[in-house]
């Protein structure tokens, strides 16, 4: 009866593990793949940026949507002076890339080109949890799961063993289990609910409704991120930090997260 408060974790360590079988790829797919990303690296020294980029989507298509393809993806895009793609590109290889010092510098670089200085609202708990910009969701979940492994070690000693030092070391094993949990389903919540998008077109008409003879409220340029609240027959409703709100084509923006974009014409 003692040893059942042990069932819970045992069973997160079981049930995490296992993912990793997930990312096994046959050879021959490996080297397509390869032979694909070879070429429009090769496409995009030589400057034929829209092939490039037409072999970066198509990899993408497949499955293929690593980081350094969405970061490739978007040093092509800039190449080819289409800023907002080139930062929706870059925001999407950040998410598994944060800390890259070539992706942040080039996506610095890009925003700085916007004519929209929008600045993005933060709230209580991302000042709370001010690291997680700087971790990916994959490193987190690896951590979380070394982290259970170590407090459950740390707990079958404690069985068998009392010593004073052990106590204050669990005392700390399970503050930072609890940290690095808590910060796991922070980092998911802000992937998978984000519903950030960018401007695509150089500028664009923000309306009172969503219909092209309403009210222009104000204008959006190239490369300026909003947040999307809902979608309605082939149009967004949009707002930015200051409470702004409007209306905009869904052919205009993109988001971020694709997940998402279910508005696309």
């Amino acid at each position: 009866m003692r040893y059942r408060f042990l069932l819970p974790i045992i069973c997160v360590l079981t049930a995490a593990f296992p993912v990793s079988s997930a990312f096994g790829q046959n050879h021959e797919g490996n080297r397509a793949w390869e032979e694909i990303f070879y070429q429009a690296n090769q496409d995009y020294r030589e400057g034929n940026f829209q092939e490039a980029v037409e072999s970066y989507q198509q990899l993408i298509r497949t499955g293929h949507d690593v980081p350094r393809i969405h970061y490739n993806l978007g040093n092509t895009w800039f190449r080819m002076n289409q800023l907002g793609r080139a930062i929706l590109a870059y925001e999407r290889a950040q998410i598994d890339m944060p800390r890259d010092a070539d992706l942040n510098f080039n996506l610095a670089h890009a925003r700085d080109q916007v004519v929209d200085a929008i600045l993005p609202s933060k709230g209580f708990f991302s000042m709370a949890f001010f690291w997680l910009p700087t971790v990916s969701q994959s490193e987190l979940f690896w951590c979380f799961a070394m982290l259970n492994l170590l407090l459950c070690a740390a707990l079958l000693i404690r069985l068998f063993h009392r010593f004073e030092w052990l106590f204050y070391g669990l005392l700390l094993v399970l503050c930072l289990w609890l940290v690095t949990g808590l910060s796991l389903g922070m980092k998911w919540a802000q992937i998978h609910d984000d519903h950030r998008a960018v401007i695509l077109q150089k500028e664009v008409e923000v309306l009172a409704g969503p219909h092209d003879g309403d009210t222009v409220l104000f204008k959006l340029h190239e490369g300026a991120i909003v947040e999307q609240e809902r979608s309605e027959g082939g149009w967004r409703l949009i707002h930015l930090p200051d409470k702004k709100r409007g209306w905009l084509s869904g052919s205009v923006l993109e988001l971020i997260s694709p997940d998402f974009d279910d508005a696309k014409p």
